[in-house]
């Protein structure tokens, strides 16, 4: 399956005053504001979602439509953390697609990149909004 989409929800949101936020500010184009089902936890100064089948929890995010896949991927995946997960510790990030609801009612499939390690002794952001 393939996806040109993007949904962020922590450090690369538009707007955040960060290097790779610009990154992807100037490597895709901003389609809007949604929602994913999950939860987000504060992991350190960054957040961390994980899907959730609950349509009550929603982690809020912005879309973004991604120039150049590879390349621009290849730069986000080395930010996440993304790579082989055959070595001695897992990642603290995998990139999956999953269904986004966009503002609008709009659904798209987007990539995403959820936390892939055990979030019991993490602080759930009950909002669901990192910015918040």
């Amino acid at each position: 399956m393939k996806s040109d989409y993007l949904f962020v929800y922590g450090t690369l949101l538009k707007g955040f005053d960060s290097y790779m936020s610009k990154f992807l500010d100037k490597n895709a184009d901003f389609i809007g504001e949604g929602y994913i089902n999950g939860k987000l936890f504060e992991v350190s100064w960054y957040p961390g979602a994980v899907i959730s089948k609950n349509p009550a929890e929603k982690v809020y995010g912005h879309i973004f439509k991604i120039h150049e896949l590879k390349k621009t991927f290849k730069i986000l995946d080395d930010y996440e953390g993304v790579g082989d997960s055959s070595a001695e510790y897992s990642n603290e990030y995998k990139r999956e697609l999953i269904e986004t609801f966009l503002k609008d009612g709009q659904v798209l499939l987007t990539w995403v990149y959820t936390y892939n390690n055990a979030t019991d002794h993490l602080r759930l952001i009950a909002s669901g909004d990192f910015l918040k």
